[in-house]
């Protein structure tokens, strides 16, 4: 019987579950390296990210996923459909850009199938969604995602949304830093690479 990925192959720095997917696509300027090649890694992400799928459900979305195949692909289709929108719609917010339509109408549609599936739950003093389901359909990992991205795009942490400084990133992130002025997704390695780079051309200038 398969068994999800134990290993996680997703960097979830990006400080919003949106976000986070948004950011399946390495270097995306350059060798876009894709990190949701099949469904077992959309399953997998839903998994270890913020969507937290138990691994129950996600055992019964895979065995049946192998059983019909077809529509775990057209679930990951939809999935990777999604995925670019909020991209391209994040993208566009933080150049200043208008946002185009197209993009927009698919996180809508995203965000109106969620709702059919999400329920408001109390624990304590703290709110969160119930989502019924999430053993049945094969593309319910979408659900958190889409409310998290109408969730960003409606509050004051849409100010701190920024895209990595790096010519061959473009990772999306919140800058939660005191000033607000952070660059790269990772301050201790891509950053110091890009400053690396950096000084080594204008070294091999002089």
């Amino acid at each position: 019987m398969s068994q999800p990925a134990a290993k996680s192959h997703f960097d979830l720095s990006g400080g919003n579950l949106a976000l986070d997917f948004a950011n399946t696509v390495s270097y995306r300027p350059t060798l876009a390296i894709e990190r949701l090649p099949d469904y077992r890694s959309l399953v997998s992400f839903g998994m270890e990210s913020a969507v937290r799928l138990q691994s129950g459900a996600a055992q019964s979305l895979l065995t049946r996923s192998e059983t019909v195949p077809g529509v775990g692909k057209s679930a990951l289709q939809k999935a990777i459909q999604l995925r670019e929108a909020l991209f391209t719609i994040f993208s566009a917010v933080v150049e200043h850009r208008i946002v185009p339509n197209k993009a927009l109408g698919v996180l809508n549609a995203a965000v109106k199938e969620s709702i059919e599936h999400g329920n408001l739950y109390a624990e304590g003093r703290r709110f969160e969604w119930l989502w019924s389901g999430m053993d049945d359909k094969f593309d319910s990992v979408l659900w958190p995602i889409a409310r998290s991205a109408a969730n960003l795009l409606m509050s004051r942490e849409l100010e701190r949304l920024r895209m990595c400084a790096a010519p061959d990133c473009a990772w999306l992130f919140l800058d939660h830093t005191k000033n607000q002025r952070r660059r790269w997704c990772d301050m201790k390695t891509r950053g110091n690479r890009v400053k690396a780079r950096r000084h080594y051309e204008k070294a091999k200038a002089m």
